[in-house]
């Protein structure tokens, strides 16, 4: 098994002041950078960035791709993992997603894994004008053909339903051939399926226990054997994700942790929700629905999101599924491990953790956590091996 860690870049207004200001979004940022550069250097596998655009105190990694640029140049082993591009051509046309995807690969000496996705807020959708009835059908037709660009020279030109394009040469190419290793978001089952069908890889968010993950892994590799690949190669892999924060017991990270993973969801559902764009202050909001830090928790119920992919996440990060020690994190792993998932990827970046307890987080875990999964890992690729006899489709995949 392999691990990751993903990013957000969550941002919270200072509950003593109405917006926050540049050097909030710097620090952010700047601490990212390090925890990133850290990350690499202690043997972490993928770093994972997503793409929202608009949810204000959730998420402010609105352009990955720059992110990622400046990653490739202080890392040097760690994969630069898009999770996921807005594929819908109303939020990024895919010529221009193919020629970001082939730049990144090139400086970063092919690094890239391309995560696909359609986008699923309402902030997100209604901001750029796309169709939530024909969203899954604009993400396939653009991540087809943006395979195609990379793939072709030249181009000879699309006449679609979503988009359409006159021949053109699309440049650069990616460095890793036939194109790097392709993933869909994959927080359903239904979805997992479709990744299956497709020969991608199936990157998911979180998953409700290991049970359900190893029932996913197995009718992921029933359906992939008889793929019809979106692209030239298929990418077998299944990850799943989870709130990680570590320290030398339980309840210190549960008092380090907590918090943060309670305000991921909160968050998550508010600005999926009725919001007023630059007004709201979500994190004021979620102190007068949880009180002030070191208050007792009132009894709240909450309201989920009624979309299943928004569903999934917000319940994710309620779950708090590696928060807690050394050993507490390896036994919950184990049971992963046990499901043949390909990839653990962790959320830490949240609410207000602090920077040294996360780069604490991650030095235990490659230190105590690590190395166990690591000396195992040939066993689970002699596991995928097996799974894939008699599968004739090319393979790129960094498993």
């Amino acid at each position: 098994m392999k691990f990751g860690v993903q990013y957000q870049l969550n941002v919270v207004r200072p509950l003593d002041r109405e917006q926050w200001d540049e050097r909030d979004e710097l620090k952010i940022f700047q601490e990212a950078l390090e925890q990133i550069e850290f990350a690499d250097k202690l043997g972490f596998d993928y770093v994972w960035f997503t793409e929202h655009h608009f949810l204000e105190e959730y998420s402010c990694s609105s352009a990955p791709e720059v992110f990622l640029g400046a990653v490739s140049q202080r890392t040097k082993n760690i994969r630069l993992s898009h999770g996921i591009v807005h594929m819908p051509p109303k939020q990024n046309h895919p010529a221009r997603v193919a020629e970001r995807i082939a730049t990144l690969d090139l400086v970063s000496n092919g690094r890239v894994e391309f995560g696909t996705g359609e986008g699923a807020t309402i902030t997100e959708t209604d901001g750029f004008g796309t169709v939530r009835a024909e969203k899954k059908e604009a993400w396939e037709e653009a991540t087809r053909e943006c395979l195609r660009m990379m793939t072709m020279t030249p181009y000879p030109g699309y006449q679609g339903i979503h988009f359409s394009m006159p021949e053109r040469n699309v440049i650069p190419k990616p460095l890793q051939k036939p194109h790097p290793p392709v993933w869909v978001a994959a927080s359903r089952l239904e979805t997992v399926m479709v990744g299956a069908r497709l020969g991608m890889g199936a990157l998911g968010v979180g998953f409700e226990s290991p049970e359900e993950a190893r029932e996913r892994v197995s009718r992921y590799y029933e359906l992939i054997r008889n793929c019809r690949p979106i692209g030239k190669a298929i990418n077998p892999a299944l990850a799943a994700g989870g709130n990680l924060m570590m320290a030398r017991t339980n309840e210190e990270a549960i008092a380090r942790g907590l918090r943060g993973a309670q305000y991921f969801g909160f968050a998550l559902a508010f600005t999926n929700g009725e919001v007023h764009h630059g007004r709201d202050h979500v994190h004021r909001e979620f102190v007068k629905r949880f009180g002030p830090e070191g208050a007792e928790r009132p009894n709240v119920v909450e309201k989920e999101p009624e979309d299943e992919t928004q569903r999934t996440l917000f319940r994710a990060g309620r779950r708090g599924n590696f928060i807690g020690s050394p050993e507490f994190v390896r036994e919950n792993l184990r049971r992963f491990e046990e499901a043949h998932i390909d990839i653990v990827n962790f959320f830490y970046q949240m609410h207000e953790r602090k920077h040294e307890h996360i780069m604490e987080t991650l030095e235990l875990f490659a230190k105590e956590v690590m190395p166990e999964f690591k000396e195992r890992h040939h066993l689970h690729q002699k596991w995928r091996e097996q799974q894939l006899d008699g599968v004739k489709h090319e393979i790129n995949s960094s498993i």
